[in-house]
């Protein structure tokens, strides 16, 4: 383990090197051919396996070691958002419109340390390493596409192992949850139906544009009261549109949002809310409101075995008192459809900036310490070695 820890520590520059990279050339999900070559350019110096996947971009290879154990995945995102920078670091996206605003940049940066420190030490090394880079979380749909394309079929891992960078958290701190850790996600779009007509004699009955104020003012309500381990889940609108010219009402109208809720009773009751709200908004408004839900992943649920795996190797790294049992947050990951099938644990690192500049995640101001590369880069190494080794 600290031959692993001391190789990263001389890859870090390189790490961060790499990070900067991926962070100045972002990719929409499903879009990510520049960072898969990357990838793949990384991985080919180290004379790693390719192993074929159904995705236009994202790869995965293998690794194996020196002694007999368990096949272990090691997972990364590699997407970006449609979100525009703030000016800031010499390394700011490059591309109009688009940036790595979750820290994806520096998910795939370190797992490439981890992969390379791994390769390095593979003479004492138990059991398999699968690195798995994965397209297009940000639209819940990369992990199901890659596992419906046959991935798990080919590496049979029996264990998996991921993390994310988190903003609010200083470098120094890393969360382990047993259970749910993280939200089930689905995302949906409301759609309006009315009468449309002249702006100059605008109706309140039929008018689609008061009705789809009254649901997003509703929306907030869905969530309320719904809490699990003390969280409470939450509903939100994220993009609105109607209509074509000032003088005009429209006659259609759309919302989508995203509703964060974590076990079958909140997902129940919330999705009958919506239900509700828009079944009240058609009849007090005279127009008809319909309801799709479009893509959906399940709640991230840690392994408690491959949970303590983690934090042992995580107090290895940052110390014992860096490791805590962190709740359950409303965010979501589709490394949840890794962990309904494989045995796991997804993982917080602490990633804000000691000066508090470092922003919310989904924010044009988001931003990390690069010091949390390496910690993150160790854990999943370190977690690695002892889910292979079967300890």
């Amino acid at each position: 383990m600290d031959q692993v820890y001391a190789e990263i520590d001389a890859l870090f520059d390189h790490v961060v090197d790499v990070r900067r990279d991926l962070h100045a050339h972002p990719e929409l999900s499903h879009d990510e051919h520049r960072t898969t070559a990357l990838i793949r350019h990384e991985m080919s110096q180290l004379g790693l396996d390719e192993v074929p996947v159904a995705t236009a971009t994202g790869a995965v290879f293998t690794l194996e070691g020196a002694r007999p154990g368990k096949t272990v995945l090691l997972r990364a995102d590699i997407d970006a958002l449609p979100i525009t920078e703030y000016a800031g670091d010499s390394f700011i996206s490059t591309t109009e419109g688009i940036m790595h605003a979750c820290g994806h940049d520096g998910h795939a940066a370190s797992l490439l340390g981890a992969a390379t420190a791994l390769t390095r030490h593979a003479d004492v090394l138990s059991g398999r390493y699968v690195f798995l880079f994965q397209p297009a979380e940000e639209g819940f749909a990369g992990a199901s596409a890659m596992i419906d394309g046959g991935i798990l079929d080919l590496v049979r891992p029996d264990a998996a192992v991921g993390c994310h960078l988190a903003s609010p958290a200083p470098v120094g701190l890393v969360g382990v949850k047993t259970g749910i850790a993280m939200a089930d996600a689905r995302s949906f779009t409301l759609t309006v139906a009315g009468l449309g007509g002249h702006g100059a004699a605008a109706p309140t009955e039929g008018n689609v544009i008061v009705a789809l104020a009254r649901l997003i003012d509703g929306l907030g309500g869905v969530a309320t009261g719904l809490r699990f381990e003390e969280v409470e889940c939450s509903c939100s609108a994220g993009i609105v549109s109607a209509g074509t010219a000032a003088n005009v009402i429209p006659d259609r109208a759309h919302l989508r949002g995203t509703l964060r809720t974590f076990d079958d009773a909140t997902t129940s009751a919330a999705l009958e809310r919506i239900d509700q709200l828009c079944t009240a908004v058609s009849s007090s408004m005279g127009v008809e409101v319909s309801v799709h839900y479009d893509n959906h992943t399940p709640a991230v649920c840690n392994d408690g075995a491959m949970a303590k795996v983690v934090a042992t190797a995580a107090q290895g790294v940052v110390g014992t008192a860096g490791v805590f049992a962190m709740p359950p947050v409303t965010p979501s990951d589709d490394m949840s459809e890794f962990l309904l099938r494989i045995p796991g644990c997804y993982f917080m690192v602490g990633a804000g900036k000691a000066d508090g500049s470092s922003g919310m995640h989904h924010h044009p101001g988001f931003a990390i310490d690069e010091a949390s590369l390496a910690v993150a880069a160790k854990v999943l190494a370190g977690a690695a070695i002892q889910m292979a080794e079967g300890s």
